[in-house]
């Protein structure tokens, strides 16, 4: 999946959406996540309290469509010249990210949620980067492995020690996991 096959539709939903997130994304700068409430959201970007509940259900949803925008890519990953470089450069900022405080409540939002299509998207998005990596490279005429390889051997293992241990990964265990993808 292309980044560009991820772009939503303009108009005065998009608006509202937009307003919304922003609005989410502000307060919870500024608060802690349990002071956030649906109406505080909506007077903070302008709309009522009914359509944030018409449009997301509740807060969880709301929380969780944020978190997953936020976790859509926005450009193409570097392009180093190789896919080794290609690969260490993105996933030191894929961990770094992911490990943040914001990545890891982001990641929290989405599976929280309770619905089912919210982990998905985030996979084809973090899938489509790994792809276009591995593109790149066999444009280039470098054997590559399968983007389900890099995801089960470098992103599963990283999320997982974010979720259930209190010691994520680092830098050098990042690499070797990366480094162990490669053909």
């Amino acid at each position: 999946m292309a980044i560009r096959e991820t772009l939503r539709p303009g108009g005065r939903s998009a608006r509202v959406q937009q307003s919304v997130h922003q609005a989410v994304q502000a307060l919870l700068a500024e608060r802690d996540r349990d002071e956030v409430t649906v109406p505080l959201i909506a007077a903070q970007a302008g709309v009522t309290p009914s359509t944030i509940y018409r449009r997301w259900g509740d807060l969880t949803a709301l929380l969780a469509d944020v978190a997953v925008e936020r976790l859509r890519p926005d450009a193409e990953p570097l392009d180093t010249g190789s896919l080794r470089g290609d690969l260490l450069a993105w996933g030191e900022q894929y961990r770094e990210e992911t490990a943040s405080g914001p990545g890891q409540a982001m990641i929290r939002d989405v599976l929280g949620s309770g619905e089912n299509d919210s982990p998905c998207q985030c996979y084809a998005y973090t899938e489509s980067l790994i792809q276009i990596m591995l593109d790149r490279a066999v444009a280039r005429g470098e054997k590559v492995p399968s983007a389900r390889l890099v995801m089960d051997r470098f992103v599963a293992p990283v999320v997982y020690r974010l979720l259930f241990t209190p010691e994520p990964v680092d830098e050098a265990h990042a690499q070797t996991l990366l480094l162990g993808c490669l053909p």
